[in-house]
Order: C-alpha cells, then sequence, then structure tokens
C-alpha cells in the first residue's frame, strides 16, 4: 500500500512538473488576409483577392475624399465621406456573406437529406458527396462538383474534404464535413440517423431564425436610418459654401468629430443589442 502511495505521489508530482516545463501551445490566429479571403469565400465571390478588395476601398476612400472636399471646401467633411466610401466595399461584401447564409441555412437541410439517403441507398461516402453535383441545391454545386473533381484526380477523401471545407466556409459545412470525415476514418454505423437528426435540427433553427429576424428587421432598419439622415442632410449642406463653411472653425471641427462618434457608438450599439447569435467556424 506505501509503495502504491509513493507511485501515485510520483506521478503527480512529474504531472505538475511538466504543466511548469512544458512551453504553452500556439492558438491559431487568422491574419488580416486569411480573415478577408473568408469573408470573400463567405460571400460567395470568387476570383477577388484580398489585395484588390483592399486596393478598390482605399481608390473609393480617396475619390470620395477629394469630390467632397472640393465641393464643401472643407477637408474635415471630405475625409468623413472618404471613410464613408472606403467602407462600402466591404459594406457590400458582408451584405452578400448575410444574404447567402440566409441562402445556405435553407438548402442545407436538403444537402443532409441527400447525403442520408445516398448512404442509406448503399453509396459508398464520397460517391454520396459527389453525387451533389447532379442532386445537391443549385446554390452549393459548383463547390460539390470541385469536389468530385479533386477526388477523382487524387482518391484522397480527406484532403477533398479540407478543400471542399475552405470553399464553403460555412459552419453548418464544418459539421457534416467533419461528420463525414469521422464516418470514413472509424465507420459510422449511425452516420445516416446522424444526418437525419442534424436536418431536423437545422430546419427547426432555420424557422426560428427567420421568425426572429423578420421581427427585428424593423430595429436594423431604424438604425440605420437614424445613423445615415444625420450625414444625408451634411452631404446636401456641402453644396451652400456660405453654410458649410462654419464647419472648417474649430467649434465645426468639434461639433462633427463629436457627431461621428456619437453616431458610431449608437449604431454599434443598436446593432449589439438586436444582435441574434451567429454560428461561428470552430471546427476549421
Amino acid at each position: 500500500m506505501g509503495a502504491f502511495l509513493g507511485l501515485l505521489l510520483g506521478v503527480g508530482l512529474f504531472l505538475i512538473l511538466r504543466a511548469f516545463t512544458t512551453p504553452p501551445t500556439k492558438t491559431t490566429r487568422l491574419t488580416w488576409r486569411t480573415r478577408v479571403e473568408e469573408l470573400l469565400a463567405q460571400a460567395g465571390i470568387e476570383g477577388v483577392a484580398p489585395g484588390q478588395l483592399i486596393g478598390v476601398s482605399v481608390v473609393l476612400g480617396l475619390l470620395g475624399f477629394l469630390v467632397v472636399a472640393g465641393i464643401s471646401k472643407v477637408a474635415l467633411i471630405g475625409l468623413v465621406f472618404g471613410a464613408f466610401a472606403a467602407a462600402a466595399p466591404f459594406t457590400v461584401v458582408r451584405s452578400r456573406r448575410r444574404k447567402r447564409n440566409l441562402e445556405l441555412r435553407e438548402v442545407w437541410p436538403e444537402v443532409v437529406d441527400n447525403l442520408a439517403s445516398g448512404i442509406r441507398a448503399g453509396l459508398s461516402l464520397p460517391e454520396a458527396v459527389s453525387q451533389l453535383v447532379v442532386r445537391g441545391p443549385e446554390l452549393l454545386r459548383p463547390q460539390f462538383d470541385r469536389f468530385a473533381a479533386d477526388y477523382r484526380a487524387t482518391g484522397r477523401f480527406g484532403e477533398c474534404l479540407d478543400r471542399l471545407k475552405d470553399e464553403l466556409a460555412d459552419p453548418v459545412g464544418d459539421r457534416v464535413v467533419e461528420g463525414l470525415r469521422i464516418a470514413r476514418e472509424v465507420g459510422g454505423g449511425e452516420l445516416g440517423r446522424l444526418l437525419r437528426n442534424l436536418s431536423g435540427y437545422l430546419r427547426d433553427d432555420a424557422r426560428t431564425r427567420s421568425e426572429m429576424e423578420s421581427r427585428q428587421a424593423w430595429t436594423v432598419n431604424g438604425a440605420r436610418l437614424a445613423v445615415a439622415a444625420p450625414w444625408l442632410v451634411l452631404l446636401i449642406m456641402s453644396f451652400q459654401s456660405d453654410v458649410i463653411h462654419r464647419y472648417a472653425s474649430p467649434a465645426g471641427v468639434v461639433v462633427l468629430a463629436v457627431g461621428a462618434s456619437l453616431c458610431v457608438a449608437a449604431y454599434w450599439l443598436m446593432m449589439r443589442i438586436g444582435r441574434l447569435p451567429v454560428e461561428r467556424r470552430i471546427l476549421r
């Protein structure tokens, strides 16, 4: 008994020492380029590099600054609207991402149902995924077509799934892909039942989110209108040089700076309060 307790004490001391001497693992942090690439992928925009998107943003910002500053003769007002113009490309891409997420939310249950029916019919996992080129929803057929071509060329199911997951860039897609990977590697006799349960869950989640977003829409639109209204008025006033020139004074600069800060803070707060929980990609 004494030897056993001594062994336990030794193991405990070893583990404590190992905890202090082992260097911490580095967490994977996404670079700005990876974040922009993921944003473009989630928006369904192909053929546009992150540098190109940022370049368009810079050019629009400079144009907005030069045009408004030239009209109003006030550099600070030009700077404000130049910032709005620079943010416009990212706003458009995020809008397309939201729209695509809504579309994906509607079609993922169909994808999962097709996978479950193919597996139930006796198809192998690669064959069931490749069949989605024909049987799957139109929105996701290009991605599954590239998966089928990759698998025919390489025969490496895991690597093809990795590329498919990167192209989809969707949390639900990550779960489906990882479920297929596990079923392929360790065997999944319950995969059909798992996919049917997942399909039911996705339908319930889509229905609930649709109801909540329809009620939330008026709040979001009201927040955007409240923030945009004073700046539209300021833009109209820019054509009246005798009025807009007052904002070139120190007091006018303070008014613009405080107004911009309050608008940004109020818009962020309204969107934060009314934001629905967003599923994150944890299975990258």
